[in-house]
């Protein structure tokens, strides 16, 4: 998967906007509730795809990289 630059950005400003985790940025949601997230309730729209940017970054340990843009 290759992330769009402007979605990078976004998930260093963006924040949950529902749920345990709402008003937390993005990129600072823990691993294990977006894993749960992909598997069990992946959002619909542009949040689903950030969400499954996300994984992938969390994943592969890539959030130093986003948090320095």
């Amino acid at each position: 998967m290759n992330p769009k630059p402007e979605n990078l950005i976004k998930l260093k400003t963006v924040q949950m906007p529902y749920g345990r985790h709402k008003g937390t940025i993005l990129i600072n949601l823990p691993e294990t509730y977006v894993l749960w997230l992909c598997e069990h309730a992946l959002p619909e729209g542009q949040l689903g795809e950030l969400v499954k940017e996300l994984y992938e970054i969390k994943v592969n340990g890539l959030e130093s990289l986003v948090r320095s843009l």
